[in-house]
């Protein structure tokens, strides 16, 4: 299964962002398993015309993020998506915890704080 990309130069987003984008879309969302090779950096920078530069940057913020990962000389692959969300969830709730203390939030108005957040990002009934 071929990764697919399409980077459109009149898009207002910049190129690298868009190549980040829908590789982390493709990885969470299956159509690049887990375990997937991807394309070498400058493989995928002539494939779609984009300056090694730009297609490297995008490697580097995926890896950053836990969606994809380097194994030296043998290549760059999909990382195990549920890992690297569950590793993601769990640093950005260490942070938020540690900002609602440094704040003087107490448990209870972290907790509400988290609540009324997710009841937001995932509708009053989610």
């Amino acid at each position: 299964m071929p990764l697919s990309l399409v980077i459109d130069p009149d898009a207002p987003t910049a190129p690298y962002e868009q190549v980040y984008a829908q590789i982390a879309e493709q990885a969470r969302g299956g159509t690049l398993p887990a375990g997937h090779r991807l394309p070498t950096v400058r493989a995928l920078a002539g494939e779609l015309g984009l300056a090694v530069n730009t297609v490297a940057k995008a490697y580097r913020a995926l890896e950053s993020d836990g969606v994809i990962e380097t194994r030296g000389r043998h290549g760059t692959f999909v990382a195990a998506a549920g890992d690297a969300a569950a590793r993601e969830a769990a640093a950005a709730a260490r942070a938020y915890a540690q900002r609602a203390r440094r704040l003087g939030l107490d448990r209870a108005a972290a907790l509400t704080a988290v609540e009324e957040a997710l009841k937001v990002a995932y509708g009053r009934d989610g």
